[in-house]
């Protein structure tokens, strides 16, 4: 393979070939690259509609996204804790624990 597969490609390109593409080219590939949002802003938009909505499966894809396009960890634990007098305390608690877990994997990586 010449190039890396998107997570996309990588979660669900098996099973939903067409679904991964259009992730890849529509959502990432134009909305994401649309001028208007940075990808940073975009990213603290869309990590406090998914703690907001409970959507913890994608949530922890999009916290590692943030840090990557500029989102400090003070600045998503203070997202979160905002949101969870917002979008409630469970919904909160779930989103710190994924960050806490990134990284902790983050700061292993970096040990080794």
């Amino acid at each position: 393979m010449s190039e890396k597969e998107s997570a996309a490609q990588q979660a669900i390109g098996d099973i939903a070939p067409k679904f991964a593409d259009l992730t890849d080219q529509v959502l990432f590939g134009d909305v994401w690259d649309r001028e208007g949002l940075s990808p940073r802003d975009r990213s603290l938009i869309t990590v406090t509609a998914l703690i907001a909505l409970y959507r913890s499966d994608q949530l922890g894809f999009h916290l590692k996204l943030a840090l990557e396009n500029g989102l400090t960890q003070a600045e998503l634990s203070e997202a979160i804790t905002h949101l969870a007098f917002y979008a409630g305390w469970p919904n909160a608690m779930g989103a710190a624990g994924q960050l806490k877990a990134i990284l902790a994997a983050a700061d292993a990586d970096q040990d080794r």
